[in-house]
């Protein structure tokens, strides 16, 4: 590898690893999956820190990846069966603290892919929060990535 590559790569490498920040705002270790390179859903995950000192909601996203983009969520269906909704009224995000979206919880649903979502490539998503206002993320696509036993992702 080229040292003008390896340099690319470090470059690339610490953008993704730099939270993206709005208004006491942080968003940390965003990551985008589909199933299949088929799929026509995808989702988003990330960590959430509210460092603003007053409460904030995050009330929706968007983006031109998918044709509808919503936060959801999974519950119980009292079976055991465990069935994805849309969360009604956004997240609460109280100051202070750091809301995990991740794998079988709380994330952001892409519906109706308008293209793949290709590992390595980047896609952007805008936040909607009450209070910051919107923040836009640019979010690695990671269809490699497991979820660690309690961890972020898992």
């Amino acid at each position: 590898m080229s040292y003008r590559s390896l340099f690319a790569v470090a470059c690339a490498a610490t953008l993704i690893a730099i939270p993206a920040w709005a208004d006491g705002i942080k968003i940390m270790d965003p990551y985008a999956r589909a199933a299949n390179p088929n799929a026509k859903s995808g989702a988003a995950f990330m960590m959430l820190t509210n460092d603003s000192g007053q409460d904030d909601r995050l009330i929706a996203a968007r983006s031109d990846v998918a044709k509808r983009v919503e936060l959801h969520t999974h519950i119980e269906t009292g079976d055991g069966v465990m069935q994805m909704t849309e969360i009604e009224g956004g997240i609460v995000l109280p100051a202070g603290a750091t809301h995990h979206m991740m794998r079988g919880a709380d994330h952001v649903m892409l519906m109706g892919l308008t293209g793949p979502l290709e590992q390595d490539a980047e896609i952007e998503v805008i936040l909607v929060f009450e209070r910051a206002g919107e923040v836009a993320v640019t979010i690695p696509v990671d269809n490699e990535r497991k979820p660690a036993k309690g961890a972020h992702g898992g």
